[in-house]
C-alpha cells in the first residue's frame, strides 16, 4: 500500500455532500477552520446547502466526541483515514503578495500550502468544486483537485448522448415490424446480445425498400424508430402519437412522447438544448393523461446567488416566483394556442388551473411532501445536485410518475458541471432500468431562427 495522502478540503465539497469526508478511503483530511466559520453561515435553512451544513457538522462533532484535533487527527472510522481542523495560516512570505483580498477562499489556499510545506514527502492536495480557486491554486503552484467522487465519467455522458442504437434491416424483417400483427421483432433478429430495457432504436429500409417506409417513418422517411419491451422481450415499433395537440416533428421527439405516455417507465429524463421541445413534451403528455392522475405538478429550482431566500424579493409568493415559473407558464400557452378560444381542451387547462388540479410552483415547496398518483414534471434539473435529484425521486408515492427535464451544458450552479449535475447522474445510474428511460433531444423546433443560434452562435 502507498503512503495516505493529505486532502484539504474546500467549504462546497461539503455543502455538495456532507458525507464526503467519508470517501477518501484511508486518506486523511483536513478541515481549515475558514470552513467551518462558512459552513456555521448555511445551517439554518430549510435548503439543501442547509442540510449539507448541518450533516457535516454533526458527523464532525460525532466523530470528535470527547476527542481533540491537535496533534495527528482523529480516525474517521474503519478503514478510513483521520481528519483534523486546522486554524487558518497564512500564505508564506513568497505569495504574501499574489492575492491581495483576505477573504475565505484565500484563507483555506494559504493554510492548504502551509500543510504542504509541514508535511514533505507527502502528496498534499487541495480539492474544491470552485473553478476559480483551483486556478487561483495552481498559479500558487498548489496541487489541486475537484471533487469526483459523484462525477459521471465524459465517456460515459457521450455514450449516454448516442445511445440510440442505428442499423439498416431487411426489407422482411422492416415488413414485419412496421405492418405485422405485433408490430415487433424478437431481439435476436436484430443483434446478438440481449438490449437493456428501453433500449432505443432507429432502423433503417434497405435502399431496395426505400419506397415501402410507412407512414410512421422517421426523419428521412426510410427509418422507424422500436424499443426493447423488456417485459415482452421484444423489440416494439415506437409510432407517432399526439398528446394534447402536441404532434412529433423529429424521431427523438417521437421517441419522448411514447416515453411520457407510458405508465410502465415511471422515470424519464428528456435531455437536449434550446428548443428541443423537452418541457412542452412533457407537459402535453401530462395534459394527455390528467384523468390517470389526481394531480399535475410543474416545478423548476430557483438559482438565485448566494444563500439568499426569495424572501428579499417583493411581493407576495405569487409575484415572488413568477419570473422563476413564467417559462413554464408559456409552454402552458403554447399547448393552449393548439386549440381555439373557448373550446373543451382550453376550458379544461383553465378548470384544472382554477381546480388546482394542475399546479405550478416551486421545487423549494415540494421538499417533504409524498407525492402519490400525480404527474410530476422537474424543469431545469441540470440545475439539481445527485443528492437533490435522488431526494425528489424518493418522495414518489405509488402511481406517481416523474418527467425529468434539463440541458446538461447549460448550468446556472456554479460549483455543477455537465459531469457532476443531478441530470447526468441519473442516466448514468439508472440506465437499464426497467423504470427508467431516458431521451437525448438533439434537433431544436422553437424556430429556424432559434436552430440557426443554436448551430453557430
Amino acid at each position: 500500500m502507498g503512503k495516505p495522502k493529505i486532502f484539504v478540503l474546500d467549504t462546497n465539497v461539503i455543502l455538495h455532500d456532507h458525507k464526503a469526508i467519508r470517501q477518501f478511503k484511508d486518506n486523511d483530511l483536513i478541515i481549515p477552520t475558514a470552513v467551518i466559520e462558512e459552513a456555521d453561515k448555511f445551517k439554518k435553512g430549510n435548503d439543501t446547502l442547509s442540510y449539507h451544513a448541518r450533516g457535516f457538522m454533526r458527523d464532525l462533532d460525532k466523530i470528535s466526541a470527547g476527542k481533540s484535533f491537535a496533534g495527528g487527527g482523529i480516525p474517521i472510522g474503519k478503514g478510513l483515514g483521520k481528519i483534523k481542523v486546522e486554524p487558518n495560516h497564512p500564505f508564506p512570505a513568497p505569495l504574501a503578495d499574489l492575492f491581495k483580498d483576505d477573504t475565505q477562499d484565500h484563507r483555506i489556499l494559504a493554510t492548504a500550502i502551509w500543510v504542504r510545506d509541514t508535511h514533505p514527502g507527502t502528496f498534499v492536495a487541495l480539492v474544491t468544486k470552485d473553478v476559480n480557486l483551483r486556478l487561483k491554486a495552481k498559479a500558487a503552484g498548489m496541487a489541486v483537485q475537484d471533487y469526483l467522487t459523484d462525477k459521471v465519467e465524459e465517456e460515459k455522458l457521450e455514450i449516454r448522448q448516442q445511445e440510440v442504437v442505428r442499423t439498416t434491416l431487411p426489407s422482411d424483417l422492416m415488413q414485419a415490424l412496421c405492418y405485422g400483427p405485433e408490430t415487433s421483432l424478437k431481439w435476436n433478429e436484430v443483434q446478438s446480445s440481449k438490449p437493456e430495457p428501453n433500449q432505443l432504436f432507429k432502423f433503417s429500409w434497405e435502399e431496395s425498400a426505400a419506397g415501402a417506409a410507412p407512414a410512421d417513418a422517421g426523419d428521412d422517411a426510410r427509418t422507424v424508430c422500436a424499443r426493447y419491451d423488456a417485459a415482452r422481450d421484444r423489440i416494439v415499433l415506437i409510432k407517432a402519437r399526439e398528446a394534447y395537440g402536441i404532434r412529433p416533428r423529429n424521431d427523438e421527439q417521437k421517441m419522448a412522447i411514447d416515453a411520457c405516455l407510458d405508465h410502465s417507465r415511471e422515470l424519464v429524463a428528456l435531455t437536449g438544448g434550446a428548443g428541443t421541445g423537452k418541457t412542452l413534451i412533457a407537459l402535453a403528455c401530462a395534459l394527455e393523461q390528467e384523468r390517470d392522475y389526481d394531480q399535475i405538478i410543474l416545478s423548476r429550482p430557483t438559482v438565485i446567488l448566494g444563500n439568499q431566500d426569495i424572501g428579499f424579493l417583493p411581493g407576495d409568493q405569487k409575484s415572488k416566483m413568477s419570473p422563476f415559473l413564467q417559462p413554464l407558464m408559456d409552454n402552458l400557452g403554447v399547448i393552449k394556442e393548439q386549440f381555439r378560444p373557448g373550446s373543451r381542451e382550453a376550458q379544461r387547462i383553465d378548470s384544472m388551473l382554477s381546480m388546482e388540479k394542475l399546479i405550478i410552483e416551486p421545487l423549494a415547496y415540494i421538499r417533504g411532501r409524498s407525492l402519490g398518483k400525480c404527474f410530476f414534471i422537474i424543469d431545469e434539473a441540470q440545475n439539481l445536485t445527485p443528492h437533490e435529484i435522488k431526494t425528489i425521486i424518493t418522495r414518489a408515492g405509488e402511481g406517481t410518475k416523474m418527467v425529468f427535464t434539463g440541458d446538461v451544458f447549460q448550468i446556472d450552479q456554479p460549483y455543477l458541471d455537465q459531469w457532476s449535475n443531478g441530470l447526468s447522474h441519473i442516466a448514468e445510474k439508472l440506465a437499464g432500468q426497467k423504470l427508467f428511460q431516458h431521451v437525448f433531444l438533439r434537433k431544436g423546433e422553437r424556430s429556424a431562427l432559434s436552430e440557426l443560434a443554436a448551430k453557430l452562435l
